[in-house]
């Protein structure tokens, strides 16, 4: 099954400050790989645990997706110690999402900036590459999420970036074939990684959230309703698998397999959730994923009481 020995390979390994990117770059590194292993914060908890637990190998590097002058130096720095060989493998894990909510409640800002570290980093990161990647007949491994296939409530910035970023990383598979380059994605279920699982960060978004709508806003949906969506996210959480090891293992066959699969689902119930999404009907799917993730209550402006309170005045 495996393509190739691992010792001396040289990887690229886009977030890795916690979650799957942490877990993925040690995995690797115990395997033999050179990794190239970018962080957001080189002095945070998640830089030390990879300084402390990894060979010398393993070389940070600090990388903000949203900033180009960022990515240009990671991509010098790499592209300067694998000239010769070139690069086997470039795994896109780097991820943002801050807000659960509507997508009319969701300020377009925070559309932009998943776009801009979910798809537009990603992207400009595997452009940059790419020579790199052609040269030794690499791998491609990208993180996405079941969000960017299917409409989750309340994950309508997060979902939008995903969902170009799955087709992006299609569309590269289907190009770069004659080079001899295999794409991969990774659609994980809910795990616990990050601040994903911090109801002290999630309480404070939705209150930041709260704060910045319009008044003619946050009157029409009500702020129980925000309440509401905050309170069933913070339930959800609770089902979130803390054992990641499915993802690193879909991760690394999809870098190291002779013939990986083109998508892998690590995680329980997304077999019946993708059945759920292609065959049954729209509105079996919207009352599946309102039962599993999230059901917002109705919006105010369209409660009985409401209405009776506009006739009495």
């Amino acid at each position: 099954r495996l393509a190739l020995a691992t010792a001396g390979l040289l990887l690229a390994f886009a977030g890795c400050d916690s979650g799957f990117g942490q877990a993925t770059a040690r995995h690797l590194d115990a395997m033999g790989f050179r990794v190239f292993a970018s962080v957001l914060d080189p002095q945070g908890p998640g830089a030390q645990e990879l300084r402390r637990s990894c060979s010398p190998r393993l070389t940070l590097l600090q990388m903000d997706l949203t900033k180009p002058e960022d990515i240009q130096r990671v991509l010098q720095h790499i592209q300067a110690h694998t000239n010769s060989t070139g690069l086997w493998g470039l795994v896109n894990n780097a991820g943002f999402n801050d807000t659960i909510a509507d997508a009319e409640l969701s300020p377009l800002g925070k559309f932009r900036t998943c776009m801009e570290v979910n798809f537009f980093g990603s992207l400009e990161l595997t452009k940059g590459l790419l020579p790199l990647l052609r040269s030794a007949g690499g791998r491609i491994v990208t993180v996405s999420s079941p969000a960017g296939d299917l409409p989750f409530p309340c994950l309508a910035a997060y979902g939008t970036s995903k969902a170009a970023l799955s087709l992006l990383m299609d569309t590269f598979r289907s190009e770069l074939q004659p080079w001899g380059i295999k794409v991969s994605l990774v659609l994980p279920g809910y795990y616990k990684t990050g601040t994903t699982c911090d109801p002290a960060f999630w309480n404070l978004q939705k209150q930041r959230l709260v704060a910045s709508l319009p008044r003619e806003l946050l009157q029409a949906y009500g702020e129980d309703y925000v309440e509401e969506i905050n309170r069933q996210f913070l339930q959800f959480m609770k089902v979130a698998v803390e054992d990641l090891s499915a993802v690193v293992n879909s991760i690394t066959d999809g870098l190291l397999a002779a013939s990986p699969a083109v998508r892998y689902y690590p995680g329980q119930g997304l077999g019946l959730m993708y059945f759920i999404h292609r065959y049954l009907p729209y509105f079996v799917r919207d009352l599946f994923l309102k039962g599993f993730f999230i059901n917002p209550k109705l919006p105010r402006a369209l409660r009985r009481e409401h209405h009776n309170d506009v006739k009495k005045a």
